[in-house]
């Protein structure tokens, strides 16, 4: 029986990923950009509102729904989650300018993917007790790698039907295709959890707290701030990696967004090691093999990355790894840290981190160079940024966790 139950708990981590490429549609819109900027007659500023809106309403509400979503059947959240996403995209298709636009893509598709994001996470932590960090790692990566494969499927609609109708076919696949796959989600019920239990390798959480109980925590504070550090450094990266590839290393713009799809795979692959990682080793571990990882590859290319096609593609393949591997890191140590009982509730607050580390690190990237106009000097704050994250490991999970 308990070997039945853990064959058929795999096709929770097969669901998730598919539902977490749709929901990651919402990262392939620079796709649809230059039309929009066409058809609506504005600027790049204006064109960014839908996309910063959307990551903004996507942070909100998945803060929102961590505190409710153990409330309702996982099945039930995805669908309201599924149903916003789809209607925010239906209503794309009719929007008139920017502004009309932004609340359809933005608000309400926004909000629809914070709601559903969380649950495939929660459900598959649930039936995966002794690899909770590698379950959730799993899952995530359909979320990392769905533009590898939304983003073709979307530039093929925005050449064949136009940018508007293209996100009426999307919106309508979405309508029809997320109740399908949310339909078999549900949480183990008792006797389920009982014989998951008696899987080789469980470990029991050694204690349960409420999000309460979870900010008065050092751990909370240090996983906080790692998470910002990790976010900022990581987001800094991919907002250069073009700039880098081309001003830096010598390559063609061309050859440099072909490559683009090999660190995005990278990215997707950080997402299960290291939540592996963190189940094998603890989470202050896990954080300073990330930072090692990324001083290593930052010093690579300060010392030998100037015109070196080979380094840069070694070095950003390393850090667009790590990158992934935070959106890892964070839920498998909340997990693992404060329990599961509690835990979309307290990932949820946890996750505001990777919003302040997203401004911050957006902003950052191209303010930095454009002060000082030197890709060493970027290099050198990512490093101090690390150094910094890493005293902050060492200092706040000396004794708690």
């Amino acid at each position: 029986m308990v070997e039945n139950k853990k064959k058929s708990r795999w096709k929770y981590v097969i669901l998730g990923i598919i539902i977490m490429m749709f929901l990651g549609t919402v990262y392939s819109y620079s796709v649809f950009r230059i039309s929009l900027e066409q058809a609506f007659d504005i600027g790049s500023a204006q064109s960014g509102l839908p996309y910063m809106t959307a990551l903004a309403f996507y942070a909100i509400f998945m803060f929102i729904t961590g505190r409710y979503i153990e409330r309702f059947n996982p099945r039930t959240i995805i669908l309201v989650g599924g149903f916003l996403v789809s209607a925010g995209w239906i209503l794309s298709s009719f929007a008139t300018g920017i502004v009309t636009l932004t609340i359809a893509y933005g608000c309400i598709g926004g909000a629809g993917v914070g709601i559903a994001y969380g649950v495939p996470m929660a459900v598959v932590a649930k039936w995966f007790p002794e690899k909770k960090g590698l379950a959730v790692g799993m899952v995530l990566i359909g979320f990392g790698l769905s533009p590898l494969v939304t983003a073709p499927l979307a530039r093929q609609l925005v050449e064949y039907f136009g940018v508007l109708k293209a996100f009426l076919v999307l919106g309508t696949g979405f309508a029809v295709l997320l109740p399908f796959l949310s339909y078999p989600f549900k949480y183990p019920d008792e006797s389920e959890l009982m014989g998951l239990s008696r899987v080789k390798g469980v470990i029991e959480d050694v204690r349960e707290l409420t999000m309460a109980e979870m900010v008065r925590t050092r751990s909370f504070k240090g996983l906080y701030l790692n998470f910002v550090t990790g976010t900022m450094v990581g987001l800094t990266i991919i907002g250069m990696t073009t700039s880098t590839g081309v001003e830096f290393a010598g390559m063609e713009t061309g050859e440099v967004i072909g490559y683009m799809a090999v660190f995005a795979v990278f990215n997707g692959l950080g997402r299960p090691s290291f939540g592996w990682i963190t189940d094998r080793m603890d989470s202050r571990k896990a954080m300073l093999l990330s930072y090692a990882l990324i001083i290593a590859a930052s010093l690579l290319l300060i010392v030998a990355g100037k015109d070196n096609k080979s380094v840069y593609i070694i070095s950003f393949s390393i850090l667009w790894f790590n990158l992934g591997g935070w959106l890892a890191i964070a839920p498998a140590s909340t997990m693992k840290l404060y329990g599961a009982k509690n835990y979309a509730r307290n990932y949820g607050l946890v996750f505001t981190a990777y919003g302040i580390g997203a401004i911050a690190g957006v902003s950052t990237s191209g303010l930095l160079l454009d002060i000082h106009k030197s890709y060493y000097f970027v290099f050198s704050y990512i490093i101090a940024l690390c150094m910094a994250g890493v005293l902050v490991a060492l200092i706040m999970f000396k004794n708690d966790h």
